[in-house]
C-alpha cells in the first residue's frame, strides 16, 4: 500500500483517502485480512489519525471494511443477498428464515406504539427472532403483537422463550392478512442489536420495519435490523419503491 499526496486535492481529504484505500484493498488485501493499525497507516499516507479514521468508518459503512472485537479491521467479503419475505405473508409462515429465541409482555418504544394504534403505557407481545444466514447473524428483529390481535393465546400452554414466540406467530396465522407496508432506512445499531448482530455498538445497520394489517387496523408491527456491512436486501417481484421526503421517520 503505498503512499499518495493529499495536500493538493480539492475534494474532503478523508473522501480521497477513502477511494485511495479501497483501490488497495482490492489489490493488496485479501477478504479477511487484518489492516495495519491506524498510527501505521495515518503515517503512511502522511494524514492525520482523525482524517483517516473518517475514511475508515465511511468504508465501513459502504461494506468494504469490518471491525471485529478483539481482532481489528479487516477486508470484509462481498455483501450477501437477503431476502425480505415477499408481500402478504406472515410472520412464521412457511418458508420464513427467521428463528424465534424469545417472547415476553413489555411496552413497546412511542413509535410503535402509535403504529400499532395501542396506549402509549400499554404492553403488548413481545417477540424476538434472530436470522443466519452463511453461519453469521445478520439481522435481528422485534416482532411487536397486541394482545387483542391474538385473543385465544393461552399462556399456560407456552408460558415463555421460544416456545411461547412461536405460540403468537401460530396464533397469528389464524388471521386473514389483508395488507402490510414496509419502511426501510440507515440506522446505528443499539448495544442489544449489536451484541446479537456480533457488531459494535453504532455500527451502521439497515431498519426495516413492517406493520401488517387484519380487520382493517395495524395487527403487528416488527422491526428488523440487518447487518448494514454484510447485507443487501431484496424485495422479491414487486420491484415497488416509495420515496419519502422530509421530517418522516420509522419506528426503531
Amino acid at each position: 500500500m503505498g503512499t499518495t499526496q493529499l495536500e493538493t486535492v480539492p475534494e474532503p481529504k478523508y473522501w480521497h483517502l477513502k477511494t485511495v484505500l479501497a483501490e488497495a484493498l482490492d489489490s493488496e488485501f485479501a477478504v479477511g485480512e487484518i489492516l495495519p493499525n491506524e498510527r501505521e497507516l495515518a503515517a503512511r499516507f502522511g494524514v492525520a489519525r482523525a482524517t483517516l479514521r473518517q475514511a475508515l468508518e465511511q468504508l465501513e459503512l459502504e461494506g468494504r471494511l469490518q471491525r471485529r472485537r478483539g481482532v481489528g479491521t479487516t477486508v470484509a467479503p462481498p455483501r450477501m443477498g437477503v431476502s425480505v419475505s415477499p408481500l402478504h405473508t406472515w410472520p412464521g409462515a412457511a418458508g420464513d428464515d427467521w428463528e424465534p429465541a424469545d417472547c415476553a409482555p413489555g411496552v413497546p418504544p412511542a413509535a410503535v406504539a402509535s403504529l400499532l394504534g395501542t396506549e402509549a403505557e400499554e404492553p403488548v407481545h413481545t417477540v424476538r427472532r434472530s436470522r443466519v444466514s452463511g453461519g453469521q447473524p445478520v439481522a435481528a428483529e422485534l416482532l411487536y403483537v397486541p394482545e387483542d390481535s391474538v385473543p385465544d393465546l393461552s399462556a399456560i400452554d407456552a408460558p415463555a422463550g421460544p416456545a411461547r414466540a412461536r405460540a403468537v406467530l401460530r396464533e397469528l396465522q389464524r388471521l386473514g392478512l389483508e395488507g402490510e407496508d414496509r419502511a426501510v432506512e440507515l440506522g446505528s445499531a443499539r448495544a442489544e442489536d449489536a451484541k446479537q448482530l456480533d457488531r459494535l455498538p453504532g455500527a451502521p445497520v439497515l431498519v426495516v420495519t413492517t406493520r401488517y394489517f387484519a380487520f382493517g387496523r395495524t395487527a403487528a408491527v416488527s422491526v428488523a435490523t440487518y447487518r448494514a456491512d454484510t447485507c443487501r436486501l431484496t424485495f422479491g417481484d414487486s420491484g415497488d419503491v416509495e420515496i419519502h421526503h422530509g421530517q418522516e421517520r420509522q419506528a426503531s
